[in-house]
């Protein structure tokens, strides 16, 4: 990208969306802190603390998805030492992806 382009991040157009599945994610994760709280059920805390890393990892894919389609595709077309950094920033996203 030039330096006179101003950059925009790809999720942007999704803003709204992933700001409500955030929104949703936190109802969620207080929702188990209530949990431990009034001592439920080891395994329906369990439950619902899997559903909330569902509902995290379905966030970071969606966002390193929109990275790749627009920050690295965007670097990749102007080549040089930019294009090789986004593409580093894009592998390290998904190797602390997969190690969690």
């Amino acid at each position: 990208m030039s330096d006179s382009t101003p950059q925009t991040h790809g999720y942007i157009h999704d803003k709204e969306r992933y700001l409500a599945r955030l929104k949703r994610i936190e109802g969620q994760a207080r929702g188990i802190h209530r949990m431990v709280e009034e001592e439920k059920y080891c395994i329906d805390i369990l439950t619902q603390i899997s559903a909330l890393t569902s509902a995290l990892e379905g966030v970071a894919i969606g966002l390193l998805d929109e990275h790749l389609r627009h920050c690295v595709v965007d670097a990749a077309k102007e080549g040089g030492p930019e294009a090789d950094e986004k593409m580093k920033e894009a592998s390290d996203a998904i190797a602390r992806l997969v190690k969690s």
